[in-house]
């Protein structure tokens, strides 16, 4: 169980790239991590493992973000082994395949609407009930992964995924004034094009060269830029 002054994160999609970067981001900042993935099981333990190298505890729970029956019990499994968390890190997320939106597949559809703003409403909710400081909470903060996609609408390729992106923008406006009142500070980072595979196992592989031949740096984001740009988040009872 965390002690009370005890910083806990909690990750999802945690078992490779973005938020496995994330979470080894965090570690070094000093908070104990929850690493949820879903079937990346092998991947989570590797995220415990480099968590775990800097000093602090991890956890990996497996849950699929999308049950809401398997998020609250990844909390309370949370709640047992390292305290109440601190700080909720919505990563987990899918593309849904390539598509035109014409000929989008209707289990496409729903299926990334339910990971990517279901399931991060599902999260929001477990996480604001314990932060809450008018029932007793310490506070804390809530960061939603969101996409350049929400911006851009990806003709063509994933419309569907930009919009389910677009969806988790506003929700983030919305809560962060719900939450605001009650100690919870919510926030959105809005994720280019990175080297990581996930469009090469659900979306379109030719993607990331592509869009780094039409930047001015001619290159697509790293993971290691994105643990700097999240290494300089602090205890979340902080203002930033």
């Amino acid at each position: 169980m965390g002690n009370a002054t005890s910083k806990t994160a909690l990750v999802t999609g945690a078992s490779k790239g973005i938020g496995q970067a994330t979470a080894v981001a965090f570690a070094k900042a000093g908070y104990d991590v929850c690493v949820n993935y879903h079937c990346d099981q092998a991947g989570a333990e590797e995220t415990v493992r480099r968590c775990k190298e800097v000093g602090v505890r991890a956890i990996a729970v497996g849950a699929d973000v999308a049950d809401l029956e398997a998020v609250r019990q990844m909390f309370v499994i949370c709640d047992e082994r390292l305290g109440p968390i601190t700080c909720l890190v919505n990563n987990a997320g899918i593309i849904g395949g390539s598509s035109s939106l014409v000929d989008l597949d209707s289990s496409a559809l729903v299926s990334t609407f339910q990971t990517n703003v279901f399931g991060m409403i599902y999260c929001m909710q477990e996480a604001a009930k314990r932060m809450r400081i008018d029932e007793g909470g310490s506070g804390g903060a809530i960061v939603n992964m969101s996409s350049i996609a929400a911006v851009m609408g990806s003709p063509g390729e994933y419309v569907h995924y930009a919009a389910s992106k677009g969806a988790v923008e506003t929700l983030t406006v919305g809560a962060g004034k719900e939450f605001g009142p009650l100690g919870i500070r919510v926030n959105a980072i809005r994720v280019g094009t990175t080297a990581t595979d996930m469009h090469q196992r659900e979306g379109n592989p030719d993607r990331p060269a592509l869009v780094a031949a039409a930047t001015p740096l001619g290159r697509i984001a790293s993971l290691q830029i994105l643990q700097r740009l999240l290494s300089g988040w602090d205890h979340p009872g902080q203002d930033s």
